[in-house]
């Protein structure tokens, strides 16, 4: 939504000013009869304490004091909504009503942000704040629509306060919304898209790390299922295909095996789906997951602990909504939390049954899929605009391997850092800072070398590269590599810079992949 919104000025108390439905003083229903609760010919003093729209009326929550001082909280409805904090003067004219007088309905909106105070909010000011109501006012004909809504600030020193405001089009209750301030009467509205966006993707990543455990749990499983299992046919065919189809690190060294891995990892299963390449899907990771999933289900017991209602839940979870929305948002502009590691830890699932069992493997195929998502959130958590305002894409992703007998899980990240449109206008002697930086990772454990981690990035042409071993013996294996592999990169027509190799792991300083240049060479 687009547009402004302002601020209605207070209404005057005068009869041509009454708004509709109140007609001589405004009753408000109990929702619970509560008779003698105001004694005849006595009032009592109530407090808004919340305020709900409903489908035909306003619910509120009042503190009610009365003259003996006790105090009491009731539940009423109105016809209008009465702003947070309100105080009103009520007597009851019968067990299942409470009444206000004409002026104080007509008055009512003093309880609310009438105008900003610029000295507290001057132009500029992000307001954020939550729709309680939202109301169609009464217009001529031919007049464009208003709604009023009622607003609970969020923020700022204003933070509890109830700000009333005219927009062009409905706000939806409950939702919240982010505006700019103009002036004292006009505030502009701003997409929350950003961190809104950002919070999600974190509540939805935390979500797929608890319950994702890493791919070689599911394969090495498969592999190990004894010919003789009885299992349908067609499901032992698909896992057949599924093993046979893992490449090698020697056929991952080709550049065309290695880009359809990439493109079959699963990080572009939605990607592919909303563009309608349904045709392509065979191979993918994800979607064959999806479809072991889907054969593995009938043949699950059904007193198994693990029922079908369980599994075809977590089958609706790897393919979220959310997911297949926020994958079409990598280039919005928001400030980020600290995105996840990388890479992601070996994890696996507590044992406790048959491993050969279908449950079981219905357990890992599950949690293999959380874990291809997991990878697909850090994607988007780590995308984003950089503190120097350039455009960065992540895409993160996992490949398993088959080395010799084992499944080994090969994690990659890719981000291309694009300039901003301010600096594709600069000059041309900034034409260094305006080229794509692209950097890349990987992370590995191969036997018998154990767990490597690579860094990467690439400048017109240029190429640095740090390698991290865990061990000892491999670390001084690759430096006695490193002209050779040198020498090869610069047969391929890159210009290499920098080229270490390091025992342990990288450091995790307290710089964002956002903000780092890539490796702290002080470190």
């Amino acid at each position: 939504m687009k547009g402004d919104m302002t601020i209605p000025p207070v209404l005057p108390a005068a009869p041509t000013a009454v708004r509709p439905g109140i007609t001589g003083g405004e009753t408000l229903k109990l929702l619970q009869p509560l008779p003698g609760l105001i004694g005849p010919g006595q009032s009592a003093q109530a407090q808004v304490l919340s305020l709900k729209q409903g489908d035909a009326a306003f619910q509120l929550l009042l503190r009610l004091t009365l003259d003996s001082g006790r105090q009491t909280n009731v539940q009423v409805s109105s016809l209008q909504p009465l702003p947070l904090g309100t105080l009103l003067a009520v007597s009851q004219p019968g067990p299942g009503s409470l009444a206000i007088s004409l002026q104080q309905a007509l008055s009512s909106g003093v309880a609310s942000l009438t105008r900003l105070d610029p000295q507290q909010l001057p132009a500029g000011s992000l307001l954020q704040g939550k729709v309680l109501t939202t109301q169609l006012l009464a217009q001529s004909a031919g007049q464009p629509a208003v709604y009023r809504s009622m607003v609970t600030l969020l923020n700022s020193a204003l933070n509890g306060s109830t700000l009333t405001v005219d927009s062009p089009q409905p706000l939806r209750v409950g939702s919240l919304l982010s505006a700019q301030v103009q002036d004292a009467q006009t505030l502009n509205f701003v997409p929350l898209s950003g961190r809104q966006d950002q919070l999600a993707v974190a509540q939805q990543l935390a979500m797929q790390q608890g319950r994702q455990a890493s791919l070689e749990g599911l394969l090495s499983a498969l592999q190990k299922l004894p010919a003789s299992n009885n299992m349908p046919d067609a499901l032992r065919a698909s896992i057949d295909k599924l093993l046979a189809g893992l490449p090698t690190p020697a056929e991952l060294s080709n550049p065309k095996t290695l880009g359809a891995a990439l493109l079959n990892s699963g990080a572009f299963l939605e990607a592919r789906l909303l563009n309608g390449q349904t045709q392509a899907l065979a191979p993918d990771m994800k979607a064959t997951l999806l479809r072991l999933i889907a054969q593995i289900l009938p043949g699950v017991p059904a007193n198994s602990a693990f029922t079908p209602a369980m599994a075809a839940s977590s089958q609706a979870q790897a393919m979220p909504t959310f997911v297949r929305n926020a994958l079409g948002m990598l280039g919005q502009v928001s400030a980020k939390p600290q995105p996840g590691g990388f890479p992601l830890p070996k994890r696996g699932l507590p044992g406790g049954e048959d491993e050969d069992s279908l449950e079981h493997l219905l357990k890992l195929a599950a949690a293999a899929i959380s874990r291809l998502q997991s990878h697909q959130l850090s994607s988007l958590e780590q995308s984003g605009r950089t503190a120097d305002g350039n455009l960065l894409t992540t895409w993160q992703l996992e490949i398993p391997m088959r080395n010799a007998h084992d499944v080994v899980a090969l994690q990659i990240k890719f981000q291309r850092e694009d300039p901003g449109e301010k600096q594709a206008q600069d000059t041309a002697e900034s034409r260094e800072v305006k080229d794509q930086l692209w950097r890349v990772e990987l992370a590995f454990d191969l036997s018998p070398l154990g767990p490597l981690h690579v860094q990467a990035q690439l400048l017109r042409g240029n190429l640095s590269g740090q390698l991290w071993a865990q061990r000892a013996s491999t670390a001084e294996l690759i430096a006695s590599q490193l002209s050779t592999l040198r020498q090869r990169l610069n047969d391929a027509g890159l210009s290499v810079t920098d080229l270490d190799c390091h025992q342990g792991i990288p450091p995790q300083g307290g710089h964002t992949p956002l903000e780092q240049r890539w490796v702290d060479e002080t470190a």
